[in-house]
């Protein structure tokens, strides 16, 4: 009797750690899954996050700010030095005569900008890496970044397999929701290439995609290690 409760034990011992490890793995996928679209939206979560610790009001998040700011390094994509500094400035009417039109934005409700940061890296960073070691070097660009005046942001970013990542940040003064509109009720013109944040589009370069892929095989690879330990240790317990 002895002998057989404890092969019971063991075996109901195993089942716990394979819904355990299942568990594991539903949950990155779902993690893996919720990430993968745009990490834009991420950097906007960011930017807010420091302007309410600071008690400022946060942004509307503008999808046509966004796209362009994704047409912005779309144009200085390549143009990037060795310390990440983008040596590309687009002449002021590209906003109106080829970014706008280019994403999509109604003529009409073109507001102001008033404010933009770009900065690149020679490798894809995260958004909380991209924040603090690309865009927001110095105080200049943190009080951008809480500027009073600011009521919209957009957010772009590109890259290329063997060049350069490029973000940029474009602020506006606009009322929400009436400024910076995108035709075809919101869904404008869709971009090949690059994330903007506000976009029901998933990131056409995918860029995080192989981050998390990567993150999740390891975890699947792991999980298997530990299935096989527990089973080779069950067989020889019984």
């Amino acid at each position: 009797m002895i002998v057989v409760v404890k092969k019971k034990k063991h075996y109901f011992c195993c089942c716990e750690w394979k819904w355990i490890v299942l568990c594991q793995l539903l949950l990155a996928n779902a993690v893996c899954a919720s990430h993968l679209g745009n990490p834009a939206n991420d950097l906007v979560d960011i930017i807010n996050k420091n302007r309410t610790a600071q008690k400022l009001p946060e942004l509307n998040d503008s999808p046509g700010l966004g796209c362009m700011a994704l047409q912005y390094v779309e144009l200085c994509k390549g143009n990037c030095t060795s310390n990440g500094f983008v040596n590309c400035k687009p002449p002021e009417d590209d906003f109106t005569e080829v970014f706008g039109p280019n994403c999509g934005v109604e003529l009409p409700t073109f507001g102001t900008i008033t404010g933009h940061i770009v900065g690149c890296q020679a490798k894809y960073l995260e958004a909380s890496l991209a924040f603090s070691h690309v865009l927001v070097k110095d105080s200049k660009a943190l009080s951008l970044i809480r500027n009073k005046s600011h009521t919209e942001v957009g957010v772009g970013l590109v890259g290329a397999r063997k060049g350069s990542f490029f973000w940029c940040i474009l602020f506006s003064d606009g009322q929400t929701n009436s400024t910076f509109v995108l035709e075809d009720n919101g869904e404008g013109i869709k971009q090949k290439n690059g994330c903007f944040s506000g976009s029901t589009f998933p990131c056409s370069s995918g860029q995080r995609i192989p981050v998390f892929l990567n993150n999740f095989m390891t975890l699947v690879l792991l999980n298997i290690f530990l299935l096989q330990h527990l089973y080779q240790t069950w067989f020889v317990m019984t």
